[in-house]
């Protein structure tokens, strides 16, 4: 059996307090349960260099992002975004970018790659919000449409919040098509237009969600032809997600990442996962949703 292609960086965990609304720990504990599990036998692991300015600045405006790699990021944005823009925040939203960079190549040569982090999809093009510093997935599809490994790029993100700094950043590029399933009630309060938005109600559970989900794939490559799909596989639409609104068992979340893998590698579309979000008090218990997404992946290599 081939192995399963993971990009990871110890320094995606930036350290922030177990406390904070944001469980940092989780990218810790998604790794060492990769290794408990035996998962990560089957695994073939590949380390990012921090991403450049330059490749930052293709999806961020250029002051933005100087300031981020500076630690000099203003005090309001740094409230928008929910930490405070110190050397290991910067880092990791470096990091977590170039490995989005790094699984989108790997996926075209290998078929499907994963990255531990990513799917920072609130950041927009000015500054970051909502526990996001850097748009990856936009700076990862920009970056190789320019490089001209691609010529057009999907993203379906299927995090429980709306993917609006990936919306916006991306708005306009023909070459990019966004599609986003999303809680209509949770943040952002001001929703951008993807190119294709599902607004969900409050508790959706897992077979509505899954009808919806298989309706939807189809449409996402209706007279659009991706030569990569990025897919944030964000875990909380669970039904125990902190901030969450829909009701998503363990199983809803295997079944769904086992859709989405199976419909565009069934087609031979490369497919690059990004973790996305996932909210609990405890990380070992988010740390094990988001190891079904890796489990999912491992299945279809």
């Amino acid at each position: 059996m081939p192995d399963l292609v993971i990009v990871h960086a110890p320094l995606y965990d930036a350290g922030v307090a177990p406390g904070h609304r944001f469980p940092m720990g989780k990218y810790t504990r998604l790794m060492e349960l990769i290794k408990e599990t035996g998962l990560g036998s089957k695994a073939h692991f590949h380390a990012p260099a921090p991403a450049s300015a330059e490749w930052l600045s293709l999806a961020h405006d250029r002051t933005y992002v100087d300031q981020v790699i500076a630690c000099r990021v203003p005090a309001l944005i740094e409230r928008e975004i929910g930490f405070q823009v110190d050397h290991r925040v910067s880092l990791r939203a470096q990091l977590a970018t170039a490995g989005t960079v790094m699984a989108a190549r790997l996926a075209l040569s290998e078929g499907l790659a994963c990255n531990t982090a990513g799917g920072s999809h609130h950041a927009r093009h000015a500054q970051g919000a909502g526990f996001c510093t850097f748009n990856d997935v936009a700076v990862a599809a920009l970056l190789l449409l320019a490089d001209g490994e691609v010529n057009r790029v999907l993203v379906i993100d299927l995090d429980v919040h709306q993917g609006d700094g990936t919306a916006e950043i991306c708005a306009g590029n023909p070459a990019i098509r966004t599609v986003s399933v999303h809680n209509e009630k949770n943040y952002p309060v001001r929703k951008q237009q993807s190119s294709i938005d599902i607004a969900l109600p409050d508790g959706v559970r897992d077979e509505a969600y899954l009808e919806t989900l298989s309706w939807l794939l189809p449409q996402t490559i209706d007279g659009f032809a991706p030569d990569l799909v990025f897919y944030n596989a964000g875990v909380d639409p669970h039904e125990h997600d902190r901030l969450g609104r829909l009701s998503l068992t363990d199983k809803g979340l295997k079944d769904r990442d086992r859709r989405v893998f199976d419909y565009y590698r069934s087609l031979g579309i490369p497919v690059a996962s990004v973790l996305g979000g996932g909210y609990s008090r405890d990380a070992d218990a988010v740390a094990r949703r988001h190891l079904l997404t890796f489990e999912a992946a491992l299945e279809l290599v």
